[in-house]
């Protein structure tokens, strides 16, 4: 039996009275077991007993958690624990209104509370005395709205720090910037803060741009995020003022700093403890974009202080400036029902505009464009003081949020391209609806397709779908009326134009020249006829690439055929990842969206055949294999672990390893097996000993996400790429002491991915800037640039002998490369973008692109001419003379 509690005091104290009223609560509940309690409220059974043992206070975290855990009323529990909290102080003088604002930026009102910036808004001052434009930069967090309101606006509202007193206008240029300038008036001071939205949240090119010109009629200061002030540069208008008129917004100074955590609370009648102030210094001290980490970490402890003492017990059960905003914002999730945490998710995705080429940003949602079912939740996340509302729309309180809180992260990170779709389908809507349902904005086609799969319509969003399939419906019938009529039109129109056209031609040049050309035009016109019936009639595709290659074999009409005779790899039920061939060519493994790893038996390579299935848990984002193929690691989308199996006979894992802060986005395993490394959105590189699956070292230098990770096949050289535009190189001969050899720099977006060439000469990398990059490791510098691309590269790999690079790319393209010459060999075209691609010993292409399967090509020309023809169904003389208009009939097969 459980030992009885030791009675309460019969002091009649209010401690006592508390200790007393909670041991009822208890009995209310049923009279759990304090071990049952603990595994209701996540605390120890000593901590819960202590709580009711009416010897100390505990902990408000405590306390709410023993309530919740009985079932009792946590906000009427938390406001007597803080009257207690008071009382037992001794001291009852500090101010109930919070010194710290939290997430939210200092607005004007709130200047008797903003400190440490007096230097900076001194500066400020002196800039938009003197100019007529102003500019203030810095990164997320670096508190350039707090300065432009409690810093600027105060100042010039009280005619202070050199500025005359007069009227000031604050904005911020939302979907239809030209709108909030209307009505202006013209001797205002504009204030446009949150400038970044001109290029993230409007989407009209003309606007922004006639939004740019009109700022040269008005008095203006605008705030705008460091990573988009190339993007300023697109306008003459700007650069020509941001050139004198700019202050850049850095991170505080140790006394800075000081006076921003002291100060506050001093003027609340509060006191904050010296170990407090020297932790906080120390954890925001070189940190990117902090300053709302620490105002929310010291909002949460000022909630949790001892009577008028701000304390580093509670600072550290808040989650200091690393953990406090995922706590608080995990807290108001999981308190909400099933059904609205839904509806949570689906408010804080909208409430995101996704980067291209930047980090994330928030967005200001029009609350028309919510159901009335999130009313609530949005009460909800404001008392939490997660979102903003207001009359009309509502907004995330700070940014800091998408970066902090791991699983907002994993929710963008699930499917961003859905979630752009669905952005796309809301402004659609918004349009549809602004135009009095004009059916000429409804959708149509893949669009609408698309369109149909998304998840959680809201009501508009679903009517809009309705009226575009509706109107699909009645045009395809209307269409299959006219089809035939057309058929004979488009016939005899082209017939008359290939006619008309040759025989211009042949007034002004040879007959053989005439030829040719002709040729030419048809071969690449049957080549890209044979990409668009590879779906639907794949047997007529490969048969009429093949004609084009015979007519003209051009470089054009070799891909187009290899294009045509990939042999698919079809089992995963989702996007396939990745695929890596084992180092004999034998077997194939590839990695999928489906939470599984599949491997593929590929002695038949036009019909692989699976012969092992590995159970993920997760979105097996990237994949790594040793040189002996023995090993592959498995790590990212969207998880905080990685596992490494051993796949040399049955498929056994031997390691699962977690530690990242952020979601792991690559693993890569050293050439013995013994080490793994993990790439992760915390902006580290890991290194994990996989016998034992304990962490060896980290290593970093970062300053944002981390995404590819590669080790040198011959050696220990190990390279991560980064967001940040740098790829570091590391000696990990000593994995738990790892020595960094260098930083190569040349990419200008995001590093994507990376790959070592077999000799470990080389290192290739691929980028947002649509580029691959060759780099010398030796020498540490860059040895070419390799162009081509129209899009994000994703993926790079080497042959086995090291003579050829393949790269893929959104642009639905692979690349072949020659590595000694530095010269482009072939383009390979899919429907999809590719996310990864390997060659195997024999010259074998694998390729996982955007879709359900992966793909095998043969880079044999005369291979595939046989396989063109092996399921072919023949040309007819019919088929041939729509395709080869005045070319004799000599069908290939």
């Amino acid at each position: 039996m459980p030992r009885a509690e030791r009675p309460l005091d019969s002091d009649g104290s209010s401690l006592t009275d508390f200790a007393g009223d909670l041991r009822k609560l208890r009995e209310q509940a049923g009279a759990p077991t304090y071990r049952e309690l603990a595994g209701r409220a996540h605390f120890s059974a000593s901590s819960l007993a202590e709580a009711a043992g009416g010897r100390k206070l505990p902990t408000l975290d405590v306390t709410l958690a023993y309530v919740g855990a009985c079932g009792g009323d946590t906000t009427s529990w938390e406001r007597r624990w803080k009257e207690l909290s008071e009382e037992l102080s001794g001291n009852g003088v500090a101010s109930e209104h919070p010194p710290y604002a939290g997430l939210s930026a200092f607005g004007a009102q709130d200047a008797d509370r903003f400190f440490g910036r007096d230097q900076l808004v001194r500066q400020l001052c002196e800039l938009v005395a003197a100019r007529r434009f102003t500019a203030v930069i810095g990164p997320s967090g670096s508190g350039k709205s707090s300065l432009l309101q409690a810093g600027l606006l105060h100042a010039r509202a009280h005619g202070r720090n050199g500025l005359e007193t007069g009227p000031s206008v604050l904005i911020t240029p939302g979907p239809r910037p030209m709108r909030r300038l209307t009505g202006l008036d013209p001797d205002a001071l504009l204030v446009v803060d949150q400038f970044e939205e001109l290029f993230t949240v409007c989407r009209d090119a003309e606007e922004r741009a006639r939004f740019v010109a009109a700022l040269g009629e008005h008095h203006v200061v605008i705030g705008v995020r460091a990573d988009f002030y190339a993007h300023c540069a697109q306008y003459p208008d700007l650069v020509e003022v941001l050139r004198e008129g700019q202050l850049l917004v850095g991170p505080m100074t140790t006394d800075e700093l000081r006076s921003a955590i002291i100060d506050p609370a001093t003027r609340a009648g509060c006191r904050v403890e010296h170990a407090l102030v020297a932790k906080v210094i120390e954890d925001a001290t070189g940190q990117p974009g902090v300053l709302p980490l620490v105002s929310h970490a010291l909002l949460e402890t000022w909630r949790r202080r001892k009577g008028n003492l701000l304390t580093l017990v509670g600072y550290r059960t808040a989650g200091g400036i690393t953990d406090a905003i995922a706590r608080t914002a995990e807290t108001a999730y999981e308190s909400l029902s099933p059904d609205r945490r839904e509806i949570a998710r689906d408010v804080f995705l909208r409430l995101v505009a996704l980067g291209e080429g930047t980090e994330d940003t928030k967005r200001r949602l029009s609350l028309t464009e919510l159901d009335d079912d999130a009313s609530a939740v949005l009460e909800h996340l404001a008392q939490a003081r997660l979102v903003t509302v207001d009359r009309t729309s509502v907004e995330i309180t700070h940014e800091a949020l998408i970066r902090c809180w791991p699983r907002m992260r994993a929710w963008l990170d699930e499917d961003r391209e859905g979630l752009r779709r669905h952005r796309e389908l809301t402004a659609a809507t918004d349009a549809w609806e602004a135009l009095d349902r004009d059916p000429g904005t409804l959708y149509r086609g893949v669009r609408l397709a698309l369109a149909r799969e998304l998840p959680r319509l809201t009501t508009r969003e679903r009517e809009f779908v309705d009226a575009s399939v509706a109107l699909e419906t009645a045009e395809q019938t209307s269409a299959r009326r006219r089809t035939k009529r057309m058929r004979y039109l488009v016939a005899l129109l082209a017939m008359l134009l290939v006619v008309s056209t040759v025989a211009t031609i042949r007034a002004v040049r040879s007959e053989a020249t005439v030829t040719a050309q002709r040729n030419s035009a048809l071969a690449q016109k049957a080549a890209a006829a044979a990409m668009t019936l590879r779906q639907t009639d794949p047997a007529l595709a490969a048969e009429l690439a093949l004609a084009a290659y015979r007519l003209e074999a051009s470089d054009e009409t070799r891909d187009g055929l290899l294009s045509m005779v990939t042999a698919p790899v079809a089992g995963h039920t989702d996007y396939v990842n990745a695929a890596l061939f084992t180092p004999d060519g034998k077997r194939l493994v590839t990695a999928g969206k489906n939470k599984t790893v599949r491997i593929w038996d590929l002695s038949n390579r036009r019909e692989p055949r699976q012969v092992a299935l590995l159970d993920i848990g997760h979105n097996a984002h990237s994949l790594a294999m040793t040189p002996d193929g023995r090993r592959i690691a498995v790590g990212g989308g969207g998880t905080l672990a990685a596992q490494v199996w051993d796949i040399s006979g049955t498929p056994a894992k031997i390691a699962t390893v977690r530690g990242h802060t952020d979601v792991i986005y690559s693993v890569a395993l050293s050439a013995d097996g013994g080490t793994l490394a993990t790439g992760s959105w915390d902006h580290t590189v890991k290194l994990w000993d996989v016998a034992t699956g304990q962490e060896l070292s980290t290593v970093g230098g970062f300053t944002l996400n981390v995404k590819p990770v590669a080790f040198s096949p011959t050696g220990h050289t190990l390279a991560a790429g980064s967001d940040d535009r740098t790829v570091r190189l590391w000696d990990t001969t000593d994995p738990r002491h790892p020595v960094e050899l260098g930083v190569l720099t040349g990419h200008e977006n995001f590093v994507t991915s990376a790959a070592f060439s077999p000799d470990g000469r080389y290192l290739a990398t691929g980028s947002d800037d649509h580029t691959v990059r060759l780099w010398d490791v030796a020498a540490r510098r860059e040895a070419a640039v390799l162009r081509g691309h129209e899009d994000v590269v994703m993926t790079v790999a080497f042959s086995p002998d090291g003579r050829t690079l393949a790269s893929g790319a959104i642009d639905r393209t692979v690349r072949l490369w020659d590595v000694g010459k530095r010269t482009p060999r072939d383009v390979l075209r899919w429907t999809e973008g590719f996310a990864s691609v390997a060659i195997g010993p024999d010259g074998t292409l694998a390729t996982a692109a955007n879709d359900a399967t992966a793909q095998l090509w043969d880079l044999d020309v005369a291979h595939a001419e046989a396989v063109a023809c092996k399921g072919s169904t023949h040309l007819t003389q019919e088929q041939w003379d729509r395709h080869f208009p005045g070319v004799g009939f000599d069908p290939p097969c």
